[in-house]
């Protein structure tokens, strides 16, 4: 079973018809224990770092990651899902991340932002989630992103300068932009990531 976590925070019912269309049962919840026990932790995110945070603390979800994460049990971040699985963002201030992964998430330096619509990724190490459609480009709206990784498969994109797209490493994978609305690609990208659990 797939769970989608329900902190008060994401694209949950536009996540969950992206899922269940890869055939498996997905359900949303807020509950910590069903979430740490479900076979896939799917972390979405909308809004800014700290809120993103807080209602993430608010159903113990800071403690489901880091458990799954330890673990090794598979756990999906998208966009400020990705974002809180870091070690800190500077959003509106300075707040603690779940740190899961290495990195800081800080404003772009473009001058547009939010950074909106479709954009490719270019990846580095041997990918699972990309598998098919490396050549694909991916939906994005954000304005604040991690600059680099120290993990050995990655995606960065191009938008007036580098930026962490994706990242793999060990049991935790993540999106900066939105599987779920990105058409085709962004489907294959869900069940190929369902796929390898």
């Amino acid at each position: 079973m797939i769970a989608i976590l329900d902190y008060g925070s994401g694209n949950l019912r536009s996540a969950l018809r992206a899922f269940e269309t890869t055939g498996r049962k997905v359900f949303l919840t807020s509950d910590p224990e069903v979430a740490e026990k479900s076979d896939a932790l799917v972390v979405p995110g909308v809004g800014a770092f700290g809120s993103c945070m807080q209602g993430l603390k608010s159903v113990n979800g800071d403690e489901v990651v880091k458990s799954r994460a330890a673990a090794g049990r598979p756990t999906l971040g998208i966009c400020v899902g990705m974002q809180i699985l870091f070690e800190k963002g500077v959003e509106h201030g300075t707040f603690e991340g779940i740190g899961a992964l290495k990195g800081v998430v800080e404003k772009m330096s473009a001058p547009v932002l939010p950074h909106m619509g479709w954009n490719n990724v270019e990846i580095t190490g041997s990918t699972k989630l990309f598998k098919g459609v490396e050549k694909e480009s991916f939906y994005f709206v954000h304005s604040y992103a991690v600059m680099n990784s120290d993990a050995a498969t990655y995606a960065s994109t191009d938008y007036f300068g580098k930026f962490l797209s994706a990242v793999e490493s060990g049991s935790i994978s993540a999106t900066q932009f939105h599987p779920e609305k990105s058409g085709a690609a962004g489907l294959k990208l869900i069940n190929n990531w369902v796929e390898s659990l």
